[in-house]
């Protein structure tokens, strides 16, 4: 049975962002998913999709980036940061979808991480954007305010993630993290966040809670 308080944070969410699922990583297939996320690693989306804008006209199929150079590829990646390990793990990537399973993006998580440059962070995205399975996605947003909303005291996004699970209801593990990440930029920043504008802050177990008046 889901918490009155827990219900109560998701019903404000809803009503704030909407319940529609939202990619911020521009992208037309689910291998452009794929690589986008890979390489927002450390990067911000909005880098990210400037990037991709032209790598994905320079390199508009699954195939190009499987033979792609690699120091060419390095060059073209080089404005996101740590683009050396980026580059290799796209091509491998790409490589193992090409060769062993036919140029489509798995769907389990087993399959998914087993690919270069994948771990559960980004399988999970995969799942719940492209394929719509249930998943929840850690990143620094959903860690920081899953803390300061009471959801978990872990730190590791693996065990954050268990406790998220355990949490929330199936049918907002996906929608946690779009509403979340909206709410990370716009009012619960990890500085500085605007807690006297927060439509959350009668429900903050956080310490960082500045009560005004």
């Amino acid at each position: 049975m889901i918490k009155k308080r827990t219900k109560e944070i998701l019903k404000r969410l809803d009503e704030a962002y909407g319940t529609e699922y939202v990619c911020y990583l521009n992208h037309k297939t689910p291998w452009q998913l794929l690589i986008a996320v890979i390489l927002s690693a450390q990067c911000t989306d909005a880098r990210v999709n400037i990037v991709t804008k032209d790598l994905f006209v320079k390199y508009d199929t699954l195939e190009k980036f499987a033979d792609a150079d690699m120091e060419e590829l390095e060059k073209d990646i080089h404005s996101i940061g740590f683009y050396h390990s980026k580059a290799k793990n796209i091509i491998s990537c790409a490589k193992t979808l090409v060769e062993k399973h036919e140029g489509k993006v798995p769907r389990t998580l087993e399959e998914l991480t087993a690919l270069a440059g994948v771990g559960r962070k980004t399988a999970n995205v995969i799942r719940g954007n492209v394929y719509h399975d249930p998943s929840i996605v850690v990143d620094t947003h959903v860690k920081r305010i899953s803390k300061r909303l009471g959801f978990t005291e872990e730190q590791d996004p693996g065990k954050v993630e268990q406790d998220l699970m355990k949490a929330l209801p199936k049918d907002h593990w996906i929608l946690y993290n779009i509403q979340i990440i909206t709410f990370g930029r716009s009012i619960c920043a990890a500085r500085n966040p605007r807690c006297g504008e927060c439509f959350l802050s009668d429900l903050c177990t956080s310490g960082d809670r500045r009560q005004e008046g």
